[in-house]
C-alpha cells in the first residue's frame, strides 16, 4: 500500500481528542484469532438491558456466528469517538426534534425555514418532517456547489467502452439541468406531474432527475433493462406525461434497444404525450412525429439557467417501483426534505465523504442504491460521483479496479454478488495500489465472512474500513450500518443503528418485543426517521397494510434479524424465507451461508418444500465454482457441511446443482421460482420479467428434472 493512503476522517461532531488525520494503523488488519476487545467495547450495546445470567448448563449462543468471526477495531483512541456516537445516537432517539432540526439546517439549504421538525406517527401512518419549510432538491445538489466552484467535477462518466468516458463539472451540470428543465416545462410538465426515466447509466440520467425536481416534477426511474410490459405497468400506474430514453443503450459490449422497448410499452400508455430521446449510439430508430423529440435538438433552444422552483418539505420527490416479483408493481414514494437529509447524513457519516472525494457506487440509478448513493448523497455533499455504464466483467474482470485506480476513488460501494464474481475470477485481475481508497461498502444482502475478508485484504489492502450496510427502498437511506473509522465491525454483521433509527426485534408468535442481547426475531423500527417512504403511490392502504399494520406502532421490514451478545445486528433474511423443519424455524440465509463456506460453492439458495414427515424439508440449490464438477459425493459433502455448521435438523433433503440462480436485476435471488420448480409447479411461476436472465429458469427446470430421475 502506498504511503499516501488516506484514512477515514472523523466528522467534527464525533471528534474528541482524535487527530485530523489517522495513521495507517487506524484500521488494523485481521488477525488469525480473535483479539479481546478493549474495555470500551463492552459497552457497544445501545440497550440498557443485560443478557440473562446463564443457567448451570452451558447454553449455545443464539447468534453463533458472532463468536466465529474476528471483530475489527479502530485504534484505542478512537473508542472515545464510539462513545460520542452513542451519545449522539441517544440524543437522536430521546430528543429527535432537536437532533433532526440541527442536522437539517446544517446540511440543507432552505428557501424558507421549517417550523415543525416532526409530526405524525407510525401508528397513524401520517409521518411528516420539516413542515412549513420550502426548498429545491436541484438547488441543493447542483446550484450551491456550482456557484462556489463551477469547475469542480460533479460526474465522472465511465462509459461501457473504457475509452469513451468524460467528466461533467458542477457548472456544466447546472447548465444542462437548466436547459433540460426548460424542455420539460415546454412539454407541459408542471409541479407534481410524473416523468418516466428509462435511461442507461449515463450523465443524462442524473441530468434528467435534476431537471424534474428543478421544476417540482416527480421522477419515476425505471431500470433500462425492464421489458416493455414492466415499463408499461409502471408508466401507467404513475400516470407519466413524458418518457425520457435513449436511442439505444450499451452494457457489457451489447446493445439494448431502449427506444424500441419504449415504443412497444407506449402502445398501451395513452397518458404519455412526449418522448425525449438522447442520442447514445446514433442508430436508426422508429420515430413518431409530434411525440418524439431529440434531446440534443431541444436543449439548444433554451437558456442556460432555469430558476429552481421551491417546493414544500413533504412534496413528492420521486417514485421508485419495487421489483414487482409478485402482484401489481408497488410505487414507493419519497418526499423531498427528509429524503435529502437521509442521503446527505449517511453519505457524510457512513462513507466519511469529505470535500474533494471521488465516490464510486456500482449501483444502477434504476434502483434505490443508485438513487441515494450514485446521485443524491454525493451531489448533496458536493463531491465527484462515478457513473458507470458497464459491468464489472467487461471488457475484463479488472474493470472496477481500473476505475478505482485511474480516478483515485476514495469510497467504493457495491453488492456482494459482484464481489463473489470478481473473487472467483482470481486475484490476478486486481491491479493497482488504490492509494486514495479509504472506505469499502457492501449493499443488497449480508456479505459472507469469506468475501468480507477478501474485500478487506485484497481490495482494501488491509487499510480500508468496510461498511456493511442494511437498508431498503422504503427506508431511503441506511438504517443499520457501521460508521467509517468509528464503529468496530464483524464480518457478516451490519453493526449498529444509524442516528434516529430504533430497532426492535419482535416475537413472530406473540407479537411482543424481545429485549436483551443474544436474541433473534422479526426486525422492526419503533420510531420514524426523515428519509422513510411516506406512502405507496395511489394506494395508501397498501402502504399501511404492508409496513405499519403488521405490528401496530412499528415499521415492519419483512426481514428477520438477530442481536448478538454485544448488541450488533445480523440480518437473517426475509421472514417469508424461513423453513420450519420439525418445529425448528431455520433461516434460509443461515443455511445458505453454511453452503457458501464449502470451497466448491460459488452461490447458494435454500427453499422450504412441504414434507409429510417434518412439515417442511430443506431443498438447496448451488452454483459451483468454475472447474468444479457436480457429483453425488459433492452433494453429500454439502449436506455434511450444513450438519456441521448448523445441526442435523438443518441438513438439506435434496441438493440441486444449477448453472446459475434466478436473480433480479438488483442481484436478489427469486426464491419463489425455485420453490415452484421443486414443487412441480413450473406452469405457475408468475411474473419473471424482473429476472436479469429469464432463460436461466428453463436450465434450472432441466437440472431439477434430471436430478429427480436419478
Amino acid at each position: 500500500m502506498a504511503t499516501a493512503v488516506e484514512q477515514p476522517q472523523v466528522p467534527q461532531e464525533l471528534r474528541t481528542s482524535a487527530p485530523e488525520s489517522l495513521p495507517k494503523s487506524a484500521i488494523p488488519a485481521a488477525v488469525a484469532s480473535p483479539v479481546p476487545a478493549p474495555a470500551a467495547t463492552e459497552t457497544v450495546s445501545l440497550r440498557a438491558e443485560e443478557t440473562p445470567a446463564p443457567a448451570q448448563e452451558t447454553k449455545a449462543p443464539v447468534v453463533a456466528e458472532a463468536h466465529l468471526v474476528d471483530t475489527y477495531h479502530p485504534p484505542q483512541r478512537m473508542f472515545a469517538n464510539l462513545e460520542e456516537y452513542k451519545r449522539l445516537y441517544k440524543e437522536s432517539i430521546t430528543q429527535p426534534e432537536k437532533f433532526w432540526a440541527e442536522r437539517a439546517r446544517e446540511l440543507i439549504s432552505w428557501d424558507r425555514d421549517f417550523q415543525t421538525t416532526r409530526s405524525g406517527s407510525l401508528l397513524n401512518a401520517d409521518v411528516s418532517y420539516f413542515n412549513e419549510g420550502r426548498l429545491n432538491a436541484s438547488y441543493n445538489c447542483v446550484d450551491r456547489h456550482a456557484f462556489k466552484d463551477p469547475d469542480r467535477v460533479a460526474i465522472i462518466y465511465e462509459a461501457d467502452e473504457p475509452t469513451e468516458g468524460r467528466n461533467v463539472t458542477y457548472g456544466e451540470l447546472l447548465r444542462e439541468v437548466s436547459r433540460t428543465a426548460w424542455v420539460l416545462k415546454q412539454m407541459g410538465v408542471r409541479k407534481g406531474d410524473t416523468v418516466a426515466i428509462y435511461l442507461p447509466m449515463i450523465p443524462e440520467a442524473i441530468i434528467a432527475l435534476m431537471a424534474c425536481v428543478r421544476i417540482g416534477a416527480v421522477h419515476s426511474v425505471i431500470f433500462a433493462g425492464f421489458s416493455s410490459d414492466s415499463l408499461r405497468d409502471r408508466v401507467v400506474d404513475a400516470g407519466c406525461k413524458v418518457v425520457i430514453t435513449t436511442d439505444e443503450g450499451k452494457r457489457g459490449g451489447k446493445l439494448i434497444g431502449t427506444k424500441k422497448i419504449v415504443d412497444d410499452a407506449l402502445k398501451q400508455c395513452p397518458a404519455v404525450e412526449n418522448v425525449l430521446v438522447y442520442k447514445r449510439t446514433g442508430s436508426e430508430i422508429p420515430w413518431t412525429s409530434g411525440r418524439d423529440f431529440w434531446w440534443h435538438e431541444e436543449v439548444e433552444k433554451w437558456p442556460n439557467y432555469f430558476p429552481p422552483e421551491p417546493v414544500a418539505s413533504e412534496d413528492p420527490l420521486f417514485l421508485l417501483y419495487t421489483s414487482g416479483s409478485t402482484g401489481k408493481p408497488k410505487g414507493v414514494l419519497h418526499t423531498t426534505a427528509g429524503y435529502l437529509l437521509g442521503a446527505a447524513m449517511t453519505g457524510k457519516y457512513v462513507f466519511d465523504i469529505h470535500e474533494g472525494d471521488r465516490y464510486f457506487c456500482g449501483g444502477d440509478v434504476g434502483w434505490i442504491t443508485g438513487h441515494t448513493y450514485v446521485v443524491y448523497a454525493p451531489l448533496m455533499l458536493g463531491v465527484s460521483t462515478v457513473v458507470f455504464e458497464g459491468t464489472p466483467a467487461y471488457p475484463n474482470f479488472s474493470r472496477y479496479w481500473d476505475i478505482i485506480e485511474r480516478h483515485n476513488v476514495t469510497q467504493f460501494y457495491v453488492a456482494p454478488t459482484a464481489l463473489r464474481l470478481l473473487k472467483r475470477a482470481g486475484d490476478e485481475h486486481v491491479r493497482g495500489k488504490f492509494a486514495h481508497l479509504r472506505v469499502l461498502g457492501s449493499v443488497g444482502e449480508p456479505i459472507a465472512a469469506e468475501i468480507w475478508k477478501w474485500y478487506f485484504e485484497v481490495i482494501g489492502k488491509e487499510e480500508c474500513h468496510i461498511v456493511d450496510t442494511y437498508w431498503q427502498t422504503e427506508s431511503g437511506s441506511h438504517v443499520l450500518t457501521p460508521l467509517a473509522g468509528i464503529t468496530p465491525t464483524k464480518p457478516g454483521s451490519c453493526s449498529l443503528p444509524f442516528f434516529g433509527v430504533e430497532p426492535a426485534l419482535i416475537d413472530p408468535v406473540s407479537g411482543e418485543e424481545i429485549h436483551g442481547n443474544d436474541v433473534e426475531g422479526v426486525l422492526t423500527f419503533k420510531q420514524s426517521w426523515p428519509s422513510m417512504a411516506r406512502t405507496v403511490w395511489g394506494a395508501h392502504n397498501r402502504y399501511r397494510e404492508t409496513y405499519l399494520d403488521v405490528y401496530k406502532g412499528y415499521y415492519f421490514t419483512g426481514d428477520g434479524a438477530a442481536r448478538d451478545h454485544e448488541g450488533f445486528y445480523w440480518i437473517r433474511g426475509r421472514v417469508d424465507d424461513v423453513v420450519n423443519v420439525s418445529g425448528h424455524r431455520l433461516s434460509t440465509a443461515e443455511i445458505e451461508a453454511a453452503l457458501l463456506e464449502h470451497h466448491s460453492v460459488a452461490d447458494a439458495a435454500v427453499v422450504g418444500i412441504a414434507d409429510e414427515l417434518t412439515g417442511q424439508a430443506v431443498n438447496a440449490f448451488v452454483d459451483l465454482k468454475e472447474g468444479v464438477e457436480s457429483s453425488d459425493a459433492l452433494r453429500k459433502e454439502l449436506i455434511v457441511q450444513v450438519r456441521k455448521s448448523i445441526g442435523p435438523f438443518a441438513a438439506p433433503k435434496a441438493v440441486y446443482v444449477v448453472p446459475d440462480m434466478p436473480k433480479t436485476r438488483s442481484g436478489k435471488i427469486m426464491r419463489r421460482v425455485l420453490r415452484k420448480i421443486v414443487a412441480g409447479e413450473e406452469d405457475q411461476l408468475g411474473d419473471i420479467t424482473t429476472l436479469s436472465d429469464p432463460s436461466v429458469v428453463e436450465k434450472i427446470i432441466k437440472a431439477v428434472h434430471d436430478a429427480k430421475r436419478k
